[in-house]
């Protein structure tokens, strides 16, 4: 399963690096790709993880998410 996350404040690597880290923390997270182009994270889940865990994660690192789409 995967996830589209769009993320409001991301200005630079930094951030990226950020944003991976925090999401790579919740369990059931396989693997992640934050796009500073694209505003957004794709993120591959080993099994279900309630949108609210990653939504979590990424506002506890400071950045707003703005909507999250399963693919």
């Amino acid at each position: 399963m995967k996830k589209v996350i769009s993320i409001k404040g991301m200005t630079c690597g930094h951030c990226v690096m950020h944003i991976e880290g925090a999401l790579k923390e919740v369990c059931g997270v396989k693997n992640v790709v934050v796009s500073l182009e694209k505003k957004s994270a794709e993120v591959e889940l080993a099994h279900h993880v309630d949108d609210s865990k990653l939504k979590a994660a990424i506002e506890e690192a400071g950045y707003e998410v703005v909507s999250i789409n399963e693919f």
